[in-house]
């Protein structure tokens, strides 16, 4: 595992109890990214794909093991500090976009930004610039009801990196979406990470979008497996 990891999860443990029965859906997980690379995550449905990502993102804490960000460890954060982490150094993308109703798509690129101290002048510019690398410019100052499921999900792609996150964390972020929207939604996701260097890991149930991945690593029965690269 490199020290120089982005994301370094050790022995992570997490464990539920339904009833009587007791499911240990993390069992163990010792997985590290290196700045820069952007990796898929597969796993069956209840796989523990979600947990894990809840943990990496400082959502949920995990029965035993450590989590470190940018070398930080973060086991022995108060609350307030991980909702700082939170806010400065990541950033969430799910399958819904959870965008706010009554703003429109700028202001809610621009609503993270402001909650961090951004100028209102800055914070502004900064989402316009986001929203037209993701090729909506045109509808900015539409309301999420206003706009298609692939460009909602775009500006939900725009608001996880307004505050320039080092780590973007994204839970199945085409899996709401028909066949050609999540081709073309990925597309400009990928675009942005790799034009801005940004570190990803992406959970998914798209085989071929994992494969466009520079790594691809798999849940199973609690273990995290490193799946080799398919050779063109």
């Amino acid at each position: 595992m490199s020290d120089a990891g982005i994301l370094e999860l050790s022995n992570l443990r997490r464990t539920f109890i339904q009833g009587e029965a007791v499911i240990d859906v993390l069992r163990g997980v010792t997985f590290s990214i290196a700045p820069g690379q952007v990796v898929a995550l597969t796993g069956p449905s209840g796989a523990g794909k979600s947990t894990l990502l809840q943990i990496a993102g400082l959502l949920e804490r995990p029965d035993g093991g450590e989590v470190k960000l940018s070398g930080r460890s973060c086991a022995a954060m108060l609350e307030r500090e991980r909702t700082r982490a939170r806010r400065d150094m990541l950033g969430f993308i799910y399958q819904f976009h959870h965008l706010l109703p009554e703003f429109s798509a700028l202001e809610n690129v621009m609503l993270p930004q402001l909650i961090g101290g951004t100028a209102k002048r800055r914070a502004r510019q900064h989402a316009s610039e986001l929203l037209e690398r993701l090729g909506i410019a045109g509808r900015q100052h539409h309301r999420p009801t206003q706009l298609s499921g692939g460009e909602q999900q775009r500006v939900a792609i725009a608001r996880a990196l307004a505050n320039r996150p080092v780590l973007l964390l994204a839970d199945e972020p085409t899996g709401n979406l028909d066949q050609e929207n999540a081709d073309n939604v990925f597309e400009a996701l990928m675009t942005v990470v790799r034009d801005t260097g940004l570190t990803a890991l992406v959970a998914t149930h798209n085989s071929t979008l994992a494969a466009r991945m520079d790594r691809h690593v798999a849940l199973d029965n609690g273990i995290l497996v490193e799946q080799e690269k398919a050779v063109d």
